[in-house]
């Protein structure tokens, strides 16, 4: 796997992260349900430890979204340099049979009545 890639999946889980920590955390409506002993003290974190935790465990996967959009900007922008020239660049040049020689027309043409040509002739 290259280092795009790597940086790729690095940001998709940093989302999917963020998203599931936001869904987790109590909004601030909760507060006044959690005075009248809504079951908030039972917990995993406490009454007070889980906002911390979460904002802080949001806080750090979103330094890591925001660190691997750099890095896709950084190696997107690489990439974009390495790349000389144009989309045709690459294509593979195919063999075309030469251009038949420019030779005057009296030459090549066959004899014929002398009407014919009178009728074929630009007037000068």
């Amino acid at each position: 796997m290259n280092l795009h890639t790597i940086i790729v999946v690095v940001q998709v889980l940093s989302a999917l992260t963020i998203i599931g920590l936001v869904l987790i955390q109590h909004g601030k409506g909760a507060d006044m349900g959690a005075a009248f002993g809504s079951g908030a003290s039972g917990s995993l974190f406490g009454a007070s430890g889980s906002s911390n935790f979460l904002s802080k465990a949001t806080g750090v996967a979103a330094a890591i979204f925001f660190a691997a959009t750099l890095g896709l900007t950084l190696t997107g922008n690489n990439r974009a340099a390495s790349v000389s020239g144009g989309v045709m660049q690459n294509v593979p040049v195919s063999s075309v049979p030469a251009a038949p020689s420019s030779a005057p027309a009296s030459a090549t043409a066959p004899a014929s009545s002398g009407a014919t040509d009178k009728a074929n002739q630009i007037p000068k």
